[in-house]
């Protein structure tokens, strides 16, 4: 069984809390036995897999498989074309880590998405952009470490597809099971 979750912000990516009042998976009624695969920090958002499958976990994210993962992220300021390049090109290190390439795109229209509670920090005089990106790695905060690196610091990451596997029709909290067709979506490339 494999099933596709929106997480919400404020959500630790396992069952049990690390500490007291931490809202976590256990909270949103999962048929028993599954576990993510992956993450996404607690202030990150979107489409999170879960399954039961022995070794599906380690098959997925192997960096061999390159399954790429599309993230929109609201970004303080308004990227320069060689801040977007420095991201398209890879080769960023992070904690001693070089990334790879990526896509990496400015939506036009910016995406319609509802206001996070709670919401971002605003601040008056600076603007902020949405940016998509396109990773086929998954470093711990890396969108955020490169974002910040080009100096355009995240304030909201939402992972918005897995593969070619979108699900724009999943709110926020809710959860299905994937059907044969969608989990062999996540197995293309």
């Amino acid at each position: 069984m494999v099933i596709l979750f929106h997480k919400p912000y404020g959500v630790l990516c396992q069952f049990t809390p690390d500490q007291p009042g931490q809202c976590t998976l256990a909270e949103f009624g999962f048929p028993a036995g599954v576990y993510p695969v992956g993450r996404l920090d607690m202030d990150s958002e979107g489409l999170l897999l879960l399954t039961d499958e022995a070794g599906f976990n380690h098959r997925f994210l192997d960096p061999k498989a390159a399954h790429p993962r599309t993230y929109l992220a609201q970004v303080e300021g308004v990227p320069a074309s060689e801040a977007l390049d420095r991201l398209r090109r890879g080769g960023l290190t992070i904690q001693g880590y070089r990334t790879k390439p990526c896509g990496v795109e400015i939506p036009d229209p910016p995406p319609e998405i509802s206001e996070r509670v709670p919401p971002v920090r605003f601040r008056k005089e600076i603007p902020t952009t949405w940016i998509r990106l396109t990773l086929i790695e998954g470093k711990n905060r890396q969108v955020r470490r490169m974002t910040a690196m080009v100096g355009n610091p995240t304030l909201r990451l939402i992972r918005c597809g897995i593969g070619a596997l979108v699900a724009a029709d999943l709110r926020e909290g809710t959860w299905r099971q994937l059907n044969a067709a969608e989990i062999r979506m996540l197995w293309q490339r």
